[in-house]
C-alpha cells in the first residue's frame, strides 16, 4: 500500500541510473535498428521509457530525427488537435528568503524593487487581465513565510475568483508557489485551484544544492517531493518543469521522466503538463555566466522528444522565448502558450518604470494578447480560453483517461470554439475577428454531425447574440 512518508526523492530520481542512461544513449546514438524499434513503439502512443527517450534525444542520424520531429508533430495532433490553450502569469509577490543564484528575487539582492500586491491591487491586475481576454490564469509568487504567508495565497485566489467585470470572468486560477506542506495543498485544492506547477529547477541533487545554497528551497528532498505531498492533499493536476541551462539538458531530461514515471506509477496520474523555460537574463542575472546553456536546434528536440515520451502531457512554453522559437515548437508538442505576459509585480494595471524592475525575467514575446491570437489562427491553430474539464471535474485521471483514448477532443474542440468566440465577440481586434470568423466556420465542419455540431452551432449562435451562460 502506498505510503506517502516512504517516497524519497532518491528512490525515484536515481542519480546512478540517470548516468547508465546517459552513458547508453551515447553508446547508441547511432544504433538504427534500436532507433527504429523505439520510434515504432512511440507509434503506439503509449509513451516511452527515460531511457527509450534519452536514445532519441542522442539520436545522430538526420533521417531518423526527421521521423521523431514528424512523429511528434502527428502525436500532438492525435492528442490536442490544433487548439492552444491561452493563459497568463500573476505576479502577487517578488518577497523571497531563499539564495536561488539564477533569480533576481533572491534574497541578497537589495537594489530590486520588492513589491506584494493589496487585494484591491490584484482586483486591478486581474480586470487589466480581463480586459485582455485572459480566463486563465497561473499566480506567482516569491517564498516567503512571512510576507507571502498560505493565508495570503488563499485570499488571493478567492479575490481573482470574485471578480466579474464586464464579459470577464478568471476561470481557472494554476499556482506556481514553492513546496509546502500536505495540509496546505489541502486548502489549496479546498480554494478550488487547477494544477499545482512547481518546477524542479534540475534534478542533479549536487547542482541543486549548489544553485539554492540558502533558504528552505535548499532541501533536494523536500522539494522533489511537494508532488506526491501534493496528491496526497487531493490535488490530482500537477505540473513538472526544469530550467534548462543549470545542468546538462541531457541529465535534466532524463530526470523529468524519471518523475513523470513515478507519478504515473504511484498515484495512477503523470503530469498534467510539463514547462520548458530556459534560463533568461533578469535584474542581476547574465544567463551566459551558466554553462549549459543550449541552442534553440537542441530545445526544438527536447520539447519534440517530451511530446513522444509524455504524449499525454499539456507541454507549456512562455513569453521566455521569441516568437520563431515558439512558432517552432508549436508544431513539435506545445499545447499551452501565454501572450500578453508581464513577469513583474503589479505589470498589468500599472506601468512605472519600479514595476519593470520587479520582473524575473526579460520576456522575448512581446506582443499583445490580441496579436498573439490572431498568429496562432494565422498559422491554422484554435487559441483555446476553454476550462471545462477543470469546471465539470475533468481532471487528473478523469481527464488522463479521456486524453488516453483519444475522447478528449469530443469535448475539446467544441468548447475550444466557443471560448474563441467568447473572445472575438467581447475582445478582439476587426482584423483578428475576420480572421477568427473565418477559421470558426471552417472548423465547425470538422465536428461530426451529429447533436454536437448542432449544439455547437447553436451556442455560437447565441454567443455572437451576447449569452455567456455555458460552463468553458
Amino acid at each position: 500500500m502506498y505510503n506517502p512518508k516512504s517516497v524519497k526523492a532518491t528512490d525515484f530520481i536515481d542519480h546512478a541510473e540517470i548516468l547508465d542512461t546517459l552513458q547508453y544513449a551515447h553508446k547508441h546514438a547511432a544504433d538504427e535498428p534500436l532507433i527504429d524499434s523505439i520510434i515504432e513503439k512511440a507509434k503506439l502512443r503509449k509513451g516511452l521509457s527515460h531511457r527509450e527517450a534519452a536514445v532519441l534525444l542522442d539520436c545522430a542520424i538526420p533521417e531518423k530525427l526527421k521521423e521523431i520531429y514528424s512523429l511528434a508533430e502527428q502525436i500532438k495532433k492525435d492528442f490536442y488537435g490544433n487548439r492552444i490553450v491561452m493563459f497568463a502569469p500573476l505576479y502577487l509577490s517578488n518577497y523571497c528568503v531563499n539564495g536561488c543564484v539564477y533569480c533576481p528575487y533572491h534574497a541578497k539582492n537589495k537594489h530590486i524593487a520588492r513589491k506584494k500586491l493589496t487585494q484591491d491591487e490584484i482586483r486591478r491586475e486581474v480586470t487589466a487581465l480581463q480586459d485582455m481576454g485572459h480566463k486563465r490564469l497561473a499566480i506567482e509568487a516569491g517564498e516567503d513565510p512571512a510576507m507571502n504567508p498560505i493565508d495570503y495565497i488563499l485570499e488571493s485566489i478567492q479575490t481573482i475568483y470574485s471578480i466579474k467585470h464586464k464579459n470577464g470572468a478568471i476561470r481557472r486560477v494554476n499556482v506556481n508557489i514553492a513546496a509546502t506542506t500536505v495540509e496546505n495543498y489541502r486548502k489549496l485544492k479546498d480554494a478550488g485551484i487547477g494544477t499545482y506547477i512547481l518546477f524542479q529547477e534540475t534534478y542533479h541533487k549536487e547542482s541543486y544544492e549548489k544553485l539554492h545554497p540558502t533558504g528552505p528551497k535548499h532541501d533536494y528532498a523536500y522539494h522533489t517531493e511537494a508532488m506526491d505531498r501534493a496528491m496526497e492533499g487531493g490535488i490530482d493536476d500537477v505540473g513538472l518543469g526544469v530550467l534548462f541551462g543549470l545542468e546538462t539538458y541531457r541529465y535534466e531530461l532524463a530526470g523529468l521522466l524519471m518523475h513523470a514515471e513515478h507519478l504515473e506509477a504511484v498515484h495512477g496520474v503523470g503530469p498534467h503538463t510539463i514547462s520548458v523555460p530556459r534560463i533568461r537574463r533578469a535584474d542581476d542575472i547574465d544567463p551566459d555566466v551558466f554553462e549549459n546553456g543550449i541552442d534553440d536546434d537542441t530545445f526544438a528536440r527536447i520539447v519534440a522528444v517530451i511530446r513522444i515520451a509524455v504524449p499525454y502531457t499539456g507541454m507549456i512554453i512562455s513569453t521566455r522565448e521569441t516568437q520563431a522559437c515558439r512558432e517552432r515548437v508549436l508544431h513539435l508538442g506545445i499545447s499551452q502558450i501565454s501572450g500578453g505576459s508581464r513577469t513583474s509585480v503589479g505589470g498589468y494595471a500599472d506601468t512605472a518604470p519600479e514595476e519593470a524592475d520587479s520582473a524575473q525575467f526579460e520576456v522575448s514575446d512581446t506582443r499583445t494578447l490580441d496579436e498573439v491570437v490572431r498568429w496562432l489562427m494565422q498559422l491554422g491553430y484554435i487559441p483555446s480560453f476553454c476550462t471545462a474539464c477543470y469546471r465539470e471535474g475533468r481532471t487528473g485521471d478523469r481527464f488522463m483517461s479521456l486524453c488516453k483514448s483519444g475522447q478528449i477532443l469530443n469535448c475539446c474542440h467544441p468548447n475550444a470554439l466557443m471560448t474563441l468566440k467568447e473572445y472575438l465577440e467581447d475582445y478582439a481586434s476587426p482584423e483578428t475577428k475576420a480572421i477568427g470568423e473565418a477559421l470558426i466556420e471552417r472548423e465547425l465542419c470538422v465536428i461530426p454531425r451529429d447533436k454536437t455540431r448542432e449544439i455547437a452551432a447553436d451556442r455560437l449562435a447565441r454567443i455572437a447574440r451576447g449569452e455567456r451562460d455555458f460552463r468553458f
